[in-house]
């Protein structure tokens, strides 16, 4: 690899950060193909492939914000306020893509490197979109744990949704990330 391939590489992961406004341009099908690819290429023990997904565009979007705010419900939030909130979220970016673990019984991989391996799919995807010109964020919270929603979006309890992605174009510009000091992160053991 060239260090100029290097460096646009190491760019694209260093400048990665969430947006919370996002609106259009969207992928298109062949770019979000393009990143489900890049996804599913994530070190996966046993090639189990744990990782899904499931993508909520268009008018869809409003009728997932209903399955959110019944599931909110469900949860046990009475706050309409609160309810009305989770309605809309799904409105915030014109694309959202559901990266789900199915977690598959094996009995060398288990499901806490089924879980590793979605976060690394994810992350794919994400650098991925970003590389096309796109900008995304990851969310979870208490919501994604709803039986009513794992149950309305065909999944097993057991399962995991690793987070609801909100995909777009950023509203306005975001200063770059500042560089990080990695030495309060990284030891070296034995010396």
């Amino acid at each position: 690899m060239s260090d100029s391939s290097l460096h646009i590489v190491h760019d694209n992961i260093h400048q990665r950060q969430s947006i919370g406004h996002l609106v259009e341009p969207s992928p298109n099908s062949e770019q979000l193909e393009l990143a489900f690819q890049a996804a599913l290429t994530a070190p996966d023990h046993h090639r189990l492939k744990p990782t899904h997904f499931i993508v909520v565009k268009g008018e869809q979007r409003e009728v997932f914000g209903e399955l959110l705010m019944d599931a909110t419900r469900d949860l046990g939030e009475q706050e309409q306020a609160q309810i009305e909130r989770v309605r809309n979220h799904p409105l915030r970016a014109p694309l959202l893509v559901l990266a789900v673990t199915r977690f598959v019984d094996h009995p060398k991989v288990p499901y806490f490197e089924q879980t590793l391996s979605s976060g690394a799919a994810i992350q794919n995807f994400l650098l991925s979109l970003q590389a096309q010109g796109f900008s995304t964020m990851w969310r979870s919270g208490a919501l994604v744990e709803s039986k009513l929603l794992k149950l309305k979006l065909g999944l097993q309890e057991h399962d995991l949704i690793s987070g609801i992605i909100y995909i777009g174009t950023a509203f306005k510009a975001i200063p770059p990330r500042l560089e990080i000091d990695t030495q309060p992160y990284v030891s070296h053991w034995g010396c």
